[in-house]
């Protein structure tokens, strides 16, 4: 070391200079001294600056680093900013400071035997919440269970040999308080050399929330984008996915499919005469009696206007005739009130069964709708079979 050079170490919260213990320099000063040499730097400014009766160099000051630099009344060569000596720098924090820091968490962070499973440490968040460990088993604090969790990581923080492997991170609904929790579990040696588990568990329940705020939302556009929204059956475009995929399923399995075909006879008249709001009525209705009436695991759905729709996986022509009647008779009985009117309707009906395995669902329907038409022209209020 040069005469007259004095070394500085930078430790929280303040600095010395070793040559005159009462010259004592603040961190947010050192800070400050940081960001203009950094300035300096950046806009070619290489003269020299003094702080503090320091001369310092325009290298960036960092802390933890060892500065050298010169008496400002004596001439010296330019200062220079070294990184520190393992000697110098400061690796271990005061007694009492890590428990503290983990107190001061928002955070659970827990160590527990991965043998035993016995609680070593908890930190204050997580004993405000589930009290005292007083050596209890993780599982029995956490999730008030009598027997260990099936859902255990321990097995994922080691490798074959046993050795730990890295942190493992994962989710999951807390059986105690039905609180949502991100983990982050490693293993890891404690000081009396047994294997334990470490855990950091960050409480994401409003999170949670909101993502399944979000996936309900997107599941309600959904269905609203494939539902009929005054009927509640399929819309057009449902309809003819769902029939689609029946489709190919009978055929993979050989079976026979029937189309049924709907439309409403003299719907026009009553919307002319009741009005739109009694028309929507009516078509309610009807979606009511195609549903209660028809399969589950048979799509039906509202094609446009008053128009209907019911395709039926391996059934006969005789059983889509049948179901076709039924639904007949039941909406001629229908007595719809409408803003103090009682509304009456009927329906022609067209069925048709699959022609051949290379028939698809939009031919299939064709023919069901020309029987339909038959029916119209036959008088209405009938089921004609292509």
């Amino acid at each position: 070391m040069n005469s007259g050079e004095v070394i500085v170490v930078l430790r929280p919260p303040s600095i010395r200079t070793s040559t005159d213990d009462s010259a004592e320099i603040p961190l947010s000063e050192l800070d400050a001294m940081c960001c203009r040499s950094r300035s300096q730097a950046q806009t070619g400014d290489h003269r020299p600056r003094r702080w503090f009766g320091l001369s310092l160099s325009e290298e960036c000051i960092h802390r933890g680093c060892t500065v050298s630099h010169h008496k400002s009344d004596k001439p010296s060569p330019a200062p220079t900013a070294t990184m520190p000596s393992t000697e110098n720098q400061a690796t271990h924090l005061p007694p009492g400071a890590a428990e503290q820091l983990l107190d001061n968490m928002d955070v659970l962070v827990y160590v527990a035997d991965m043998e035993t499973h016995e609680l070593l440490y908890m930190n204050e968040y997580g004993r405000a919440i589930w009290g005292e460990p007083r050596g209890r088993h993780c599982w029995e604090v956490l999730q008030n269970r009598t027997s260990p969790c099936p859902f255990c990581t321990n097995d994922q923080l080691v490798d074959d040999r046993g050795i730990p492997s890295g942190p493992y991170v994962w989710e999951f609904r807390n059986e105690s308080n039905h609180r949502w929790y991100q983990c982050r579990d490693r293993a890891m040696r404690w000081p009396d050399g047994r294997l334990v588990r470490m855990e950091v568990a960050t409480d994401i329940t409003e999170r949670k929330a909101a993502e399944e705020a979000a996936e309900e939302a997107r599941r309600r556009a959904d269905s609203l984008a494939r539902e009929d929204v005054l009927t509640g059956l399929n819309n057009r475009r449902a309809f003819l996915e769902r029939a689609d995929l029946l489709l190919a399923a009978a055929r993979r399995h050989q079976q026979p499919v029937a189309a049924i075909l709907l439309d409403l006879d003299w719907f026009k008249h009553i919307n002319d005469q009741y009005g739109h709001g009694a028309g929507d009525v009516v078509l309610q209705a009807v979606g009511e009696v195609i549903r209660s009436e028809g399969r589950q695991t048979d799509p039906s759905g509202r094609l446009g206007g008053e128009e209907f729709a019911i395709v039926m996986a391996d059934a006969s022509v005789d059983q889509a005739r049948t179901l076709a009647e039924r639904l007949r008779r039941r909406l001629a009985a229908l007595a719809i009130e409408s803003d103090g009117a009682c509304l009456s309707v009927t329906a022609s009906f067209g069925v048709a069964t699959l022609s051949d395995p290379t028939e698809t669902i939009s031919t299939l329907l064709g023919r069901a709708d020309q029987a339909m038409y038959r029916a119209k022209l036959a008088g209405r209020n009938r089921v004609e079979v292509a």
